[in-house]
C-alpha cells in the first residue's frame, strides 16, 4: 500500500553540504527568461559547476500549462500562455505572488521525488504557520489548502501551488505562494484542474492579513533552513550562460 504524502518521511537534512544560495529579485522577471536561466543553472549544478539555488521572484501576469494540462482548462486567454516543462496543470503567475524556483541536487540529498514534493509542501505549511494560517495537504488535490468555513461547509481554497521537474536529479520549478495577487486573474483558467465550486483560490491578503513580501521571504527562508539546510545570500546576478 502506498504511503500518503501526509505520512511520508521528509527528505533528511543534508550532512556537510555547502549552503544553498538564496536569491531575491525585486523586479518582475519575464517567464521565458526565467526558465532559460533556471535550465542553465540546473545544468551547471548537475555538472558540479554551481551551487544549489533558491530563486525568489515575481512574474508579469501570465498562465502556464504543465505536462498534465487539458485544453479545456484555459477558459479565457487574458494573459500570455506558456507551455511549462513542469508537472501539473494550468496555473496563473503574477505580481503579488511569490514564486520560488528551487534547484537542489537530489543525488546528494536523496533521489526520491515524492519525498521532495512532500518536503516542499511541509515548507509551505510551516511558512503559513508563521502567520497563524493552517495549511493542509489533500491526497486528491495538489498544493496547500486552507479551510474556509466562512464560505460554508466543505469550502477550501488553495493558497499555494507546486509544480516541479527533475533533470539529472536536479530539481527545477518549485512553488507559487499567494501573498497579494489579483485573484480574479485565476478566473481565466481552471486552476490546477480543480473545478468543484467548493474549491477556490485565496491569498494571505484575502484571508485578512496585511503581510509584506519581505515578511514572507523571511519566513520562507527560516523554514527552508529547518528542512533543507543552511542558505547564503547570492553574491552575483543569475545569468543565462552559467552552464
Amino acid at each position: 500500500m502506498s504511503v500518503t504524502r501526509e505520512a511520508m518521511t521528509l527528505l533528511p537534512l543534508p550532512d556537510n553540504l555547502p549552503p544553498v544560495e538564496w536569491r531575491i529579485e525585486r523586479k518582475l522577471v519575464p517567464y521565458e527568461a526565467a526558465v532559460a536561466q533556471m535550465d542553465a543553472r540546473s545544468a551547471a549544478i548537475a555538472a558540479g559547476h554551481a551551487s544549489e539555488l533558491v530563486w525568489l521572484l515575481e512574474h508579469p501576469p501570465l498562465y502556464t500549462s504543465g505536462t498534465s494540462a487539458q485544453p479545456g482548462e484555459l477558459i479565457e486567454a487574458r494573459f500570455p500562455v506558456h507551455t511549462a516543462g513542469r508537472g501539473g496543470q494550468m496555473t496563473y503567475h503574477g505580481p503579488g505572488q511569490r514564486v520560488a524556483y528551487v534547484m537542489l541536487d537530489l543525488k546528494r540529498r536523496g533521489p526520491d521525488v515524492r519525498r521532495f514534493v512532500a518536503t516542499l509542501e511541509e515548507w509551505i505549511i510551516r511558512t503559513l504557520g508563521q502567520f497563524n494560517v493552517r495549511g493542509e495537504r489533500r491526497e486528491d488535490r495538489i498544493g496547500v489548502w486552507v479551510r474556509r468555513p466562512d464560505k460554508g461547509a466543505g469550502f477550501e481554497d488553495k493558497i499555494a501551488a507546486l509544480g516541479i521537474r527533475v533533470k539529472q536529479w536536479v530539481t527545477l520549478h518549485g512553488i507559487s505562494f499567494n501573498v497579494d495577487p489579483e485573484l480574479s486573474h485565476f478566473f481565466g483558467i481552471v486552476p490546477c484542474g480543480v473545478s468543484s465550486p467548493l474549491y477556490g483560490v485565496t491569498s494571505l491578503s484575502d484571508l485578512g492579513l496585511t503581510t509584506t513580501m519581505p515578511d514572507v521571504d523571511m519566513a520562507l527562508r527560516r523554514e527552508f533552513e529547518q528542512l533543507f539546510g543552511a542558505t547564503k545570500i547570492a553574491e552575483a546576478a543569475l545569468t543565462a550562460n552559467e552552464a
